[in-house]
Parts: structure tokens; sequence; C-alpha cells
């Protein structure tokens, strides 16, 4: 039976480890086409949905597990308790989806009893970006987790709904890093001290609330990194910017970091 690792709520600063996107940053061979990517890595996700009190139904992803074929387990289930080459927090789920049907429901008040059934996902463009700085750092495993599960692939809606939702019925559990989820929490970050935690949430300071609550959980967790913008605290840059070029930086600057 697993058990609940004590985390400890801290002041909220920035990590100990992190590096600004650096114009030296040396330049990759190539920017891989998400095609060849295919073939490389395969996505798993949870996905479920919450009831709330008020009626609202929210449709949530708890975890994402990008995985090369080789580290994938005969038995499933037992991937999540594999430990990764790297975790990302980003800011929530996109547009990835589950490619079998899913029939999971919560209600509010049981969400800290979550059960974990992970299905095969379609990625999204997002992800492979992630799969690039795989390749790259010889990683085979990387979990991604989210300062929310709320799925949504338009980042201003989601954040429009977050604050709704926490403004009108206070519920703040579909945050991962929330009191409420804690014993869960601990068992998704499970690794070794060596291995890189990836802030990479984006810079919209509508996120504040989210970062801050996360930052309480991590901010003293070994390995804590990401490519902190200029002149802020808690603002990483998100592996999907709207440039073609952006996007080739941010791997670049990533590759960099990791190696660094």
């Amino acid at each position: 039976m697993l058990t609940c690792r004590k985390f400890i709520t801290v002041a909220c600063r920035p990590p100990r480890m992190f590096i600004t996107p650096s114009r030296g940053a040396p330049h990759l061979p190539e920017f891989i086409p998400a095609a060849k990517l295919k073939g490389s890595y395969e996505v798993f996700g949870h996905f479920y949905s919450v009831d709330l009190k008020s009626g609202e139904r929210i449709d949530c992803r708890s975890v994402l597990e990008l995985v090369a074929p080789h580290r994938i387990p005969s038995d499933l289930g037992l991937l999540s308790e594999q430990v990764p080459d790297a975790i990302f927090i980003m800011m929530n789920p996109g547009s990835s989806e589950p490619l079998e049907e899913v029939h999971h429901i919560v209600p509010e008040d049981e969400i800290s009893q979550l059960e974990l059934s992970l299905v095969r996902t379609k990625p999204d463009i997002t992800q492979y970006q992630v799969m690039r700085a795989m390749h790259y750092c010889g990683w085979a495993h990387v979990r991604v987790l989210n300062l929310s599960d709320m799925r949504d692939p338009q980042s201003g809606k989601f954040i429009e709904r977050y604050s709704q939702i926490e403004r009108s019925t206070g519920f703040t559990a579909h945050s991962l890093f929330s009191d409420e989820r804690a014993c869960e929490l601990a068992r998704k970050l499970a690794k070794n001290p060596q291995t890189p935690i990836v802030c990479a949430w984006g810079v919209s300071p509508d996120l504040e609330p989210l970062i801050d609550r996360c930052l309480a959980r991590v901010s003293k967790l070994p390995g804590l990194t990401g490519l902190l913008k200029p002149e802020t605290k808690n603002k990483y840059f998100h592996p999907l910017p709207t440039l073609q070029s952006g996007k080739i930086k941010w791997v670049n600057d990533m590759v960099a970091l990791i190696n660094s």
C-alpha cells in the first residue's frame, strides 16, 4: 500500500537552479519533425472528470507519460511507478486527448481518492517539443504534470474558467498542488535526486495563484530548473512560443540548460 510522504509548505520563492535563455546556446543539428518523433515515443495519460457540487463538470488530465517503447512495462499500470528521467510542470493540459473512451467521473469531495488508470493518448504540439528535448538530452521517459488538470487548448479560456470556478465554488483541487492531493503529488514526484524538475508553465501574470500553490510544494526539491524569463522570479518560458524561430530557440535553450 502506498503511503503519503510528508510535504512541508514553505514560503514561495524561485527555485535555486535556473537559467535564462542564452544567445550562446548551441544550435542543434535538426528540428525533428513530428512524424519522426511519433515512431520514437509513445504517450499515455490519465483522464477523468470532476462533478462539482455547483452542478458543473470539469474534464481533466492528471498526468502524461512520454516514454520510449523499450521503457514501457508489460503491465501499463506500472508505468506510473517508474522513476522518470525528467519531470515537466506546465500550465494545463492542452488539446491532447485519449485514444479510447474514458468514463472516469469523480465527485468533488472524493478527489483525494482519485485512482490512476493510464490510456494511450494523442499528443499535441507542445508534447512534440518536449520529445525534441528528450531526444537531444537522451531521456527515455518524461512525466508531465500541470499547474491545473483542467483541459482546455485555449490558454485565455482556461485562465478565465479556473479563476471563475475557484472564485464561485472555492474548489481548488483541480490543481495537483492543492492540499487535498498531497499524497497523489508525492507519488508523481517520486524521483532520483539528480532528476530535473523543469518549470515550463509560461509567463502569464494570471497564473500567479497557481504558480504560488505549486512552488509552495516543490521549491525546495532538488533539481528544480527552467528557462526563466528575465526580470521575473517565477515565470518560465513555455515550450510552444508562437513563432517557429521561438520553438527552435526553446529546444536549443532547454538542451543547453540540461547539459550545463
